[in-house]
């Protein structure tokens, strides 16, 4: 996922590959800076027992593991992911988990009450497709909650840039979006939402945005994004090894207010 996905092996493919190692500790950064957001949101929608949820680019467990316990054991959530490897083990009771790609797969059959991604579409190339199928899967009255990051509308890792620190950390970020951009990411996708809803029929449809500036999440969730994108920097020629090295010696010091690209969430109903 964004946090969810899987790179397919090109340099077309996701760029946070799920199989890396890092991948895990970016989970549990990601689900400690948005969880309290996007479940706010789950709750405001009027989620409860013996509902159905599909719960989109999966990635980590903390999601689909909220999302069962206000659907109760006579709910249903389907978790899907084109890699399954970090939500296979809390497959059982209301929890399906199922290898699915979004933009080419047919929606899980059943119909739901709530379709859930987060931090997903805006690296899907065939995002309108899969908005489509997603819309959809809707359930008469159901809702559609998608979050998703537009590095656009805030584009810094320091928005206060008060020093040689903070400048090559925005400088590196920049090279992320670069690479994030070659490989087919919208990075003013999340603005869109809104009117992506309502261009597909829903109704009701609202919208808000958010986004840390400080948090020692952030840094935890930076550390483990530059290890994993480090050698693509270098080999594109965005930061010597040595810049890297000095980035993350700066971030490991607690003292950089790092932030995060704002997460747009936006909601809206299916037609009863």
């Amino acid at each position: 996922m964004a946090e969810h996905g899987t790179d397919h092996g090109t340099d077309h493919g996701y760029l946070l590959d799920n199989r890396q190692t890092e991948a895990g500790v970016r989970f549990d950064a990601l689900s400690e800076l948005f969880d309290p957001v996007t479940f706010r949101h789950v709750d405001r929608l009027g989620i409860a027992p013996g509902m159905r949820c599909w719960e989109i680019g999966a990635g980590g467990p903390s999601v689909p593991l909220g999302l069962a316990e206000r659907v109760g054991p006579t709910g249903t959530v389907v978790a899907t992911d084109i890699d399954v490897s970090w939500t296979r083990d809390i497959a059982g009771g209301p929890i399906e988990v199922l290898r699915h790609d979004v933009a080419a797969d047919p929606p899980p059959p059943g119909g739901f009450d709530l379709v859930h991604a987060r931090l997903v579409l805006v690296h899907v190339a065939e995002r309108a497709e899969a908005l489509r199928r997603m819309v959809g899967a809707l359930r008469p009255g159901g809702r559609l909650l998608v979050e998703d990051a537009d590095p656009g509308l805030q584009p810094l890792l320091c928005p206060d840039e008060s020093g040689p620190e903070q400048e090559l950390a925005n400088r590196l970020r920049s090279g992320f979006r670069a690479l994030m951009a070659a490989r087919g990411a919208d990075l003013a996708y999340g603005r869109t939402l809104p009117r992506a809803l309502r261009d597909a029929g829903l109704r009701d449809v609202q919208a808000d945005a958010y986004f840390p500036i400080t948090s020692p999440a952030c840094a935890v969730l930076e550390a483990a994004t530059v290890r994993q994108i480090r050698a693509r920097l270098v080999a594109e020629g965005l930061a010597t090894d040595e810049e890297i090295d000095r980035h993350l010696r700066n971030v490991a010091t607690g003292r950089l207010d790092l932030a995060t690209a704002p997460l747009v969430s936006a909601w809206g109903r299916r037609s009863a």
